[in-house]
């Protein structure tokens, strides 16, 4: 069968290159520039209107034009409903060729965020230095003093200051180190004194003798006199004389253990007066005066905080 003697009126019935055949040119094909397009004489089918790409537009009806086919699947965007506001609007945001998107915009909020980003590994650098490397200049330990030679401060001090809270060690002194009048002297025969080997003052029962010390404070204030003794189970005292000044009160010597009497060694025990000091050289003196019961012997004397 034949391209021109088989009465087909459809498309596919027609070969557009059945001129290049015997019995294409037998059927009377013709190729396209002999005028008519392509295909066999006598088919006016609308589909043998052939144009060229882009020249036919659909929606513009004018002279000589076809509407197109009924069955074309394509149809242009200015045609459809709400056409021509589509393609305004793909103009108008960069996909229709027209103002392009908000670039610098973009590009502001890219370099703010990079902008932050270094910001803030700068700040956590500087935060971090020195505070894991215990050799670094920087910080130790949240403490804001650093070395002399970096920080421009001096290094703190790990050791404790011992004099820090310390108590000021106030005088004491056995009393035979002390100086006496005559008629009194050492003595060691009745066990129990803690002076060193066990020394003590003998001989105080005497009108008019007289124990002095001398020693010197580094702040003026009062403190108590502790005198340590020792009595034969009976009462005693002495006058008390600071700075030049007696006191108005006599140094008490009582038996406060109850001691029994006639026993020296059990009678060893202290007691305490109040002085008033001032900073630099004191002079405290004991002395036995009439009035006084002075049967005591001499161990110790120290001072305590008033």
């Amino acid at each position: 069968m034949t391209a021109g003697n088989n009465g087909a009126s459809t498309p596919e019935d027609d070969d557009p290159f059945g001129y290049l055949y015997a019995d294409g040119q037998a059927a009377g094909a013709t190729p396209p520039n002999g005028g008519g397009g392509y295909g066999y004489p006598g088919r006016s089918s609308s589909y043998q209107q052939v144009r060229p790409v882009g020249e036919r537009q659909y929606g513009q009806h004018g002279a000589g034009q076809q509407a197109p086919p009924q069955n074309a699947h394509y149809a242009a965007p200015e045609t459809l409903p709400g056409g021509q506001q589509r393609r305004q609007q793909y103009a108008d945001d960069g996909r229709g060729g027209g103002r392009g998107p908000n670039t610098r915009g973009l590009l502001i909020g890219a370099v703010a965020v990079v902008a932050a980003v270094v910001i803030g590994i700068g700040v956590a650098m500087l935060t971090n230095n020195g505070e894991d490397d215990p050799n670094s200049g920087g910080n130790q330990a949240g403490s804001s003093a650093g070395s002399g030679a970096d920080g421009g401060q001096e290094q703190p001090n790990d050791k404790p200051d011992q004099n820090a809270g310390a108590e000021v060690k106030l005088p004491k002194e056995d009393a035979k180190a002390l100086t006496f009048t005559s008629g009194l002297s050492t003595a060691k025969e009745v066990p129990g004194a803690q002076a060193d080997g066990g020394t003590y003052v003998a001989g105080f029962n005497t009108v008019g003798a007289k124990v002095s010390w001398t020693f010197s404070m580094k702040k003026a204030g009062d403190y108590k006199l502790r005198v340590r003794y020792g009595i034969p189970g009976e009462d005693a005292d002495a006058t008390l004389v600071v700075n030049g000044k007696p006191n108005t009160q006599p140094l008490g010597m009582k038996n406060f253990i109850n001691s029994p009497k006639g026993d020296w060694e059990k009678g060893w025990q202290s007691t305490w007066a109040p002085v008033s000091l001032h900073k630099g050289t004191n002079v405290v003196e004991i002395t036995c005066g009439e009035s006084n019961k002075c049967d005591a012997n001499l161990d110790q004397v120290w001072l305590e905080k008033g």
